[in-house]
């Protein structure tokens, strides 16, 4: 996977870039990742100026298309307007933008090249969606100081999902968001710690227990800390039961159908 950064503050990416999964999916060959300054795409001068006034007026200042436009023709993209997406993206980092959700960072892993613009000021003039294929993505309903920290986000979101990066390949089928559902508690040595013990199933070794456990604990933790999620989920009816006994309340359509069982007939042949 080739990653391209169009930033404003190149430096801003050293250190993470070259640690942790980002650092080992680097000498894996599993990515390549290069940060372009988009200063570099102005006339020499002392400032390199990439931001001016709104037009019609107003605070703040708004990125220039020059500078961003050379950069993503540089990485040999073309400015078509109303271009159709490829296997290749480009992707703003906006407030405006969709929401980063797991199926996404999953969805965007999947491309054979990503390109990630830093939004900066109070953002890029419109035109850029006019040229180019442009997804806004957001990570949060708040704002920041620039691109560069939601930036990192996606590439930590997407990096880890990149093959051989993670060491546990099951660890991926068993965290938050997978299921739509939040991700169980976890314990680890020693069982317990001043008084404050681990549960007694996890220690059991009985494997349907635990994972019986692990998946009331989920719905549980899903229920009470995101229930935008929750509602969103089916159970089974011993689930929902389960659930109104600790207080939640469930909704009848959310309850699975049972399915009846057809007894099978066993026939003799006769000779």
């Amino acid at each position: 996977m080739r990653v391209d950064v169009l930033t404003l503050f190149p430096e801003f990416f050293d250190s993470p870039l070259a640690t942790s999964f980002f650092r080992r999916a680097t000498d894996q060959g599993a990515w390549q990742v290069t940060v372009h300054d988009i200063r570099e795409q102005t006339p020499p001068g002392v400032h390199r100026q990439c931001d001016d006034t709104p037009y019609g007026g107003g605070p703040g200042m708004v990125m220039q298309l020059d500078p961003v436009v050379k950069s993503l023709e540089a990485l040999g993209y073309s400015a078509v307007p109303k271009r159709k997406r490829t296997d290749a993206r480009i992707v703003l980092l906006s407030a405006s933008g969709v929401p980063l959700t797991q199926s996404k960072a999953e969805e965007l892993a999947g491309l054979q090249k990503l390109t990630l613009i830093c939004g900066h000021y109070e953002g890029m003039d419109e035109r850029l969606m006019d040229l180019f294929p442009i997804e806004e993505i957001c990570i949060g309903d708040y704002v920041l100081t620039g691109g560069e920290s939601a930036a990192l986000v996606v590439l930590d979101a997407v990096v880890r999902l990149l093959p051989e990066v993670l060491g546990n390949p099951e660890s991926l089928r068993e965290e938050s968001f997978q299921d739509g559902l939040l991700d169980f508690p976890v314990y680890t040595k020693p069982a317990d710690y001043r008084g404050v013990a681990a549960p007694a199933v996890l220690l059991s070794g009985h494997h349907g227990q635990i994972a019986q456990w692990r998946r009331q604990q989920a719905l549980l933790k899903t229920a009470r800390h995101r229930p935008d999620l929750f509602v969103k989920l089916r159970v089974t009816a011993a689930e929902a039961e389960w659930l109104r006994e600790q207080g939640i309340e469930v909704s009848d359509e959310a309850i699975i159908p049972a399915v009846a069982k057809s007894k099978s007939r066993s026939r003799r042949a006769t000779s």
